[in-house]
């Protein structure tokens, strides 16, 4: 098992979210890679944990890696569910059964597993957590 294929999954993530053209139109370029420290206004979209284990066999090195993405109301907290929630169906889309390539290991399989819903911020603000799982071979 490496978790070196996870900072290339992460910027293989990104880089998909960011080309996207649906979620483009939905939250500009408001896509992070860390939490940013002050929301900004309007939707926006932030990677976040990560948990890797050994997917390795007889023949080759291999991870699994449960990811979440997660689209949230900015500090103007003017986005209701339906806003967050296209957002996060566009990240879904984008991301459910990609092709990406990374430039450690090959992944072998990428799929949705789950999403929450629910309001935070004492009920003021929306997010939506995803997760994904990846199948990286290494060998």
């Amino acid at each position: 098992m490496s978790f070196a294929a996870s900072v290339a999954l992460q910027g293989a993530v990104y880089q998909q979210l960011r080309a996207d053209v649906v979620l483009h139109d939905l939250v500009g370029d408001a896509i992070f890679d860390a939490m940013p420290v002050e929301a900004p206004n309007g939707v926006f979209v932030s990677l976040g944990p990560e948990d890797v284990a050994d997917a390795g066999d007889m023949t080759a090195a291999g991870s699994r890696h449960d990811f979440i993405v997660s689209v949230l109301s900015g500090s103007d907290q003017g986005a209701g569910f339906a806003a967050v929630k296209a957002a996060a169906a566009a990240v879904a889309d984008t991301l459910d059964q990609a092709q990406l390539v990374l430039n450690k290991g090959r992944l072998t399989a990428l799929w949705f597993l789950r999403a929450r819903a629910r309001r935070v911020e004492k009920g003021a603000a929306r997010r939506v957590d995803l997760t994904f799982r990846a199948r990286i071979d290494l060998g």
